[in-house]
Parts: C-alpha cells; sequence; structure tokens
C-alpha cells in the first residue's frame, strides 16, 4: 500500500468534518470533495449558496451547503467573532460583514464546532486561508508549518519533512527548536515512522562560521536537551543529513550520526521555500502541505498549484490531525 493509499484509510476512520470555504469558485474542490465524500476520507462542509452549486453539479444535491447570507446560525456567528475579536478594535458591526467572508465563516464554524477542520487555499494567498485562523484558532505563541515531500528516489521511498516552509520568516533559536519538536511528532504521527531530525546549516559541525552557524547550533543543542528520546543531529549540511556515505566521510567512522534524515529544519523561510520546491521540481516528489501546526483545531492551506490529488491528500492529512484533539 502507498503511502497516500495509506493516508486515506486513516482517515476515513475518523468520521471527521472538513468545511471548503472555496468549493463555489474552484472546479478542483469541487471534485476533490465529491472525491472526498464518495470514498468515506470525511464527511463535508461547503460554503455557499446551494442551489448555485447543485446548478453547477448535481451531485452536490444531498451535501451540507451553508450560505453565510442565510444559515440560521450567522448572525450568532458574527456575535461569537465580535466577542473574540473586540479587544483588537473589531465592532459589531464590522464583525456582522466580516462573518459574510467564506474565509472568516468557514472559520468560525470550526472554531464553534460545526466542522472539525478547514482546507483552503486553491484560489487565494496564503494570507487569506490563515488570517482568519491566526485571529481566531491561534493556540500557541506562534504557528509553523511544515511541507511532506512523498515519492520514490534515490535518496528514500519513505516520506520526509521541511519546516518552515510556509509562516516563519525568521525564527528565532527559540523557535527553531519548538518548530523542529512539533515537525517531528506530527510527522510520525502522519507517517508512523520515526522521526530523525537534522538541523541545516552550510556548516557540518564547526567546519564554517557565522550567525546563522550558531542559531541552528544552539537551537539543536536545545532541542536534544528538551527531547532525548528523538534522534536529532545538528548543524549539519543537506548532503551530510541524508547520504550516509557522505556522512562517513565528512564525520568520521566513529561518528555516531550517518545521514538517513527524515525532518530537515532549516534556519529561515527563505532557504526552506526554496529547497521544497527544488526538490519538488528538479526531484519529481510530490509536496504535499504547507501544513500547519499550533492552531487549536487544524486549517491548512493548499498551493495555488495544487491538483485535485494534492487536495484529497491534505484532506487525509488534516483529517488525522483532528483524531487526538479533542
Amino acid at each position: 500500500m502507498n503511502f497516500f493509499k495509506y493516508l486515506r484509510k486513516q482517515a476515513s476512520k475518523c468520521n471527521k468534518t472538513i468545511v471548503f470555504p472555496e468549493v463555489a469558485f474552484s472546479d478542483r474542490i469541487m471534485k476533490a470533495v465529491i472525491y472526498l465524500k464518495k470514498h468515506n476520507i470525511c464527511d463535508v462542509i461547503l460554503i455557499g449558496d446551494e442551489s448555485s452549486l447543485i446548478m453547477q453539479n448535481k451531485e452536490l444535491k444531498n451535501y451540507k451547503i451553508l450560505n453565510p447570507k442565510t444559515f440560521e446560525k450567522t448572525i450568532e456567528m458574527a456575535d461569537e467573532l465580535f466577542n473574540a475579536r473586540k479587544h483588537k478594535g473589531l465592532t459589531a458591526d464590522e464583525a456582522k460583514e466580516l462573518i459574510l467572508d467564506p474565509f472568516y465563516f468557514a472559520t468560525m464554524l470550526v472554531k464553534l464546532g460545526y466542522a472539525d477542520a478547514m482546507v483552503a487555499g486553491a484560489e487565494v494567498p496564503t494570507a487569506t486561508t490563515f488570517r482568519p485562523a491566526l485571529q481566531l484558532l491561534k493556540e500557541d505563541e506562534f504557528v509553523s508549518s511544515f511541507m511532506l515531500m512523498v515519492g520514490d528516489n534515490d535518496l528514500t521511498d519513505n516520506p520526509f519533512a521541511l519546516a518552515d516552509c510556509g509562516l516563519v520568516v525568521e525564527p528565532t533559536c527559540d523557535e527553531l527548536c519548538t518548530i523542529a519538536e512539533r515537525t517531528a511528532k506530527e510527522y510520525t504521527r502522519l507517517t508512523n515512522n520515526l522521526a530523525k531530525v537534522a538541523f541545516l546549516s552550510y556548516s557540518t559541525f564547526g567546519s564554517a562560521k557565522g550567525e546563522s552557524v550558531e542559531k541552528v547550533k544552539s537551537a539543536f543543542e536545545k532541542f536534544k536537551e528538551q527531547n532525548p528520546d528523538i534522534d536529532a543531529q545538528g548543524e549539519v549540511q543537506l548532503d551530510c543529513a541524508l547520504l550516509e556515505n557522505v556522512a562517513k566521510t565528512k564525520l568520521g567512522e566513529g561518528a555516531k550520526y550517518y545521514g538517513n534524515n527524515n525532518v530537515l529544519i532549516f534556519p529561515d523561510l527563505n532557504s526552506a521555500n526554496i529547497c521544497y520546491k527544488a526538490i519538488s521540481y528538479f526531484g519529481k516528489l510530490c509536496a504535499i502541505g504547507p501544513i500547519a501546526v499550533g492552531f487549536k483545531k487544524p486549517v491548512n492551506d493548499l498551493s495555488r498549484g495544487a491538483t485535485v490529488e494534492d487536495i484529497i491528500n491534505l484532506t487525509a492529512i488534516t483529517v488525522l490531525q483532528c483524531k487526538e484533539k479533542k
């Protein structure tokens, strides 16, 4: 069974409901939700005008479709939105207008328990998906993300994670440590593989100097102190992190650490984002994500280049993120 089949099978056991705010203006989302519902991967809530959506596709006749303008709980949801954001200067009238936005409406459905999670971003920038969630669902001090890379190549046939590729621009040492901890634990939970973490740099064990090197080295040391049971190494160059023979050459036969990492932690968003796209296009691997970590309930963002298969797979991952949440 390949990894995507594994994801979908596991998700189908969870009985979760995912809300999709873009179905009214995304053919890809439309096709994906029909597949998700038909194969029992999750239940779905669609945001839009019911008659219009059913005219587009008669298969949606028995789907749960909510229109912010006519939903019986919209006024109540606007009040909840106002109460959640009035300390930031949001007025009651502004809340009544904002709740009509499909992304705020969908996020409030998640916040209030009508849905377990949200998937969006096929047709809009990342900020449109994440802004409401960052305002209404943020659990920790900051939210981070990772990409899950999947496919067969000369290095590995197992999925591996790259972080942070989508949210934290210039993480501090402490944030880098937290990103690594979150990503490692989520990677193990989603893939059922033990995480092996590499804190990446242009230096391997002091082979070069610099402010970035020191940040990565300090983050690794803090990570190991806080997570002694997770296999990790740093600071280390990418080739050494992945290739056993390179690791032996650079570190010597007596070194404990010999490549084969599956969770790669980058020093900044710039390097992480460039690398995941390069791996995806040049290496012909499937990139799923960004998968967000740090929300009270899962909200995930799609690439605007996402295929229907990508949407289905990210939704399955989103369902699995819901699994253990109260």
